[in-house]
């Protein structure tokens, strides 16, 4: 989980647009972020196993 203050600092407006970072909004790791759902990996693999994101579906071999 991300200090408060990291997130707080990410979500101002930059200064230059190479600077913004896209964090996840559950639990606001930059590392690992899924555009398509504002998730990091993590939080996607924990709320798909819970049902939580419609349309998902683990694949099986």
């Amino acid at each position: 989980m991300a200090k408060k203050s990291v997130i707080a600092r990410s979500e101002k407006k930059q200064k230059f647009s190479t600077r913004e970072v896209k964090r996840c909004f559950k639990c606001g790791r930059r590392h690992g972020y899924m555009g398509d759902f504002d998730l990091c990996r993590i939080c996607f693999k924990e709320m798909a196993h819970e049902g939580q994101l419609p349309g998902v579906k683990k694949a099986s071999w």
